[in-house]
């Protein structure tokens, strides 16, 4: 398992991205001296998509039979797997959505999923990996990170959120003990506890499973400040992001937002660099970083290094549908590109970096005409029924939905599906269903540093050449 020492040398962070963007690029990054980092946003959705899709490559079933518990690899492949061009007449099975007391699949799917997406970003080097996880997405956290660390995960990097149960579920794991973790729950009773018990539902102990690094995102000096007091010497470093950063934000002090309904960030949202670094923490910081200056800067203020996303994503290897990407690239050549976080749009309730694409859910018309169908479940909120039992709705669902759960009208108002939205700007929908594509607000710039015309291409060894230079 590799040691801080190690990570303090790497200069540039791979930002985990989407559903799958970063994923397919994680094991070249790695390769090239970066730390790669697996997308830990629904891999028990992305494993049986690839498997129910024939995996061409053979890479998902490769993966799996190094997978230590063969049973639960069986059960998975049993049930999910395709033969391409489907000479048996197989009907595709769907997808169980996560709740409090999981199915079985549902368990098997996030462990065996996470362990698959980081084994092949680890496959054929010895140098880190990292897997990203949002804490709003606290369901399958538990099995999530088992399936990570029997694959030898690194590091794991959690934001949206306060992630300080983190270090609890990684200790457990590796002593192959029952995980404990209380996940939010609307309603008086605030929140309640989800178990998940690795010896159980898997086996004995596999002998090589190890203890990654823990690295929380956070954007002020506060944030780090609390989790250093509270986990002492149970972080390992930090993530720092920024407001332009791609994906989901934090929301602004003072929650302002302007007449387009931008956030606004002022004085009070800055990182105070000086003081971060007198918590004797590595830290790298992303937003706008990715350049020779960026880097120059960030190592100025005392980090080791910079998170790169936006300039990842425009590549070739990266996880966009390759007509997206080669669209979001020409518009950014030219300087056409807008990038605007929304404060609505996102059901997490976190500003959300949306770019300005047609024929996307960052047109409203286009936002507030697409059926309100919750697929994938994955942005599902907890809340307290009447009966006190626990419910699960999504602003970005069915309206009527939405209300008869007890939610207010007002939070449906500019809320749109991101598991639709982001799934199908991924090379893995097929569905008619309008993408959304996310991107730090430097993607002008990166490319028109990058590309040398329109039609121009970037590779992850550009951006490593361009940004380390």
């Amino acid at each position: 398992m590799t040691n801080i020492t190690a990570v303090r040398k790497i200069r540039l962070v791979m930002g985990g991205m989407g559903f799958y963007i970063s994923t397919l690029m994680a094991n070249m990054v790695s390769r090239r001296g970066g730390l790669g980092t697996v997308s830990g946003v629904a891999p028990e959705l992305i494993l049986p998509i690839l498997l129910g899709r024939g995996d061409a490559n053979g890479d998902c079933r490769r993966a799996l039979s190094h997978f230590p518990f063969p049973d639960i690899a069986k059960m998975v492949l049993d049930a999910y797997y395709i033969e391409v061009g489907n000479p048996e007449g197989k009907k595709p099975r769907g997808f169980p959505f996560f709740a409090v007391e999981p199915s079985e699949m549902a368990s098997a799917l996030s462990i065996c999923g996470n362990f698959v997406f980081v084994w092949l970003a680890k496959e054929g080097h010895n140098n880190p990996v990292a897997v990203n996880y949002l804490e709003k997405i606290s369901l399958p956290l538990p099995t999530a990170i088992t399936g990570a660390m029997l694959a030898g995960v690194d590091v794991i990097i959690v934001g949206a959120g306060i992630p300080n149960q983190i270090p609890d579920v990684v200790s457990a794991v590796n002593e192959w003990r029952e995980v404990i973790y209380r996940v939010p729950v609307i309603g008086n009773i605030g929140s309640c506890t989800i178990s998940f018990d690795p010896s159980k539902f898997l086996g004995s102990k596999p002998q090589n499973i190890g203890k990654p690094l823990f690295f929380p995102i956070v954007s002020s000096n506060l944030l780090a400040w609390a989790l250093k007091k509270k986990l002492k010497d149970r972080i390992d470093g930090f993530i720092v992001e920024e407001s332009t950063a791609g994906g989901h934000n934090a929301p602004p002090r003072g929650h302002k937002v302007d007449s387009t309904g931008e956030p606004i960030y002022d004085d009070a949202d800055r990182v105070d660099y000086a003081k971060l670094a007198s918590l004797g923490l590595p830290f790298w910081i992303g937003g706008s970083k990715a350049s020779p200056e960026g880097l120059a800067y960030a190592l100025s203020n005392g980090a080791c290094g910079i998170q790169v996303g936006t300039a990842l994503a425009l590549c070739e290897e990266s996880g966009f549908k390759p007509s997206i990407r080669t669209e979001v690239r020409r518009l950014a050549f030219r300087g056409e590109l807008s990038v605007k976080a929304s404060a609505k749009i996102s059901p997490t309730g976190f500003p959300f970096q949306v770019a300005d694409i047609d024929d996307s859910l960052s047109k409203v018309d286009i936002l507030t005409s697409v059926p309100r169908n919750c697929v994938y479940g994955v942005l599902r909120e907890l809340y307290e029924k009447l009966d006190g039992s626990i419910g699960y709705r999504c602003s970005a669902g069915p309206i009527d939905t939405f209300i008869h759960c007890g939610g207010h009208i007002e939070s449906t108002v500019g809320s749109g599906c991101l598991c639709n939205g982001l799934m199908q700007a991924s090379c893995l929908s097929d569905m008619s269903y309008p993408p959304i594509v996310t991107l730090g607000k430097d993607a002008v710039r990166i490319a028109q540093a990058l590309m040398k015309n329109e039609n121009d291409i970037i590779h992850v060894e550009d951006v490593f050449n361009y940004v380390l230079s």
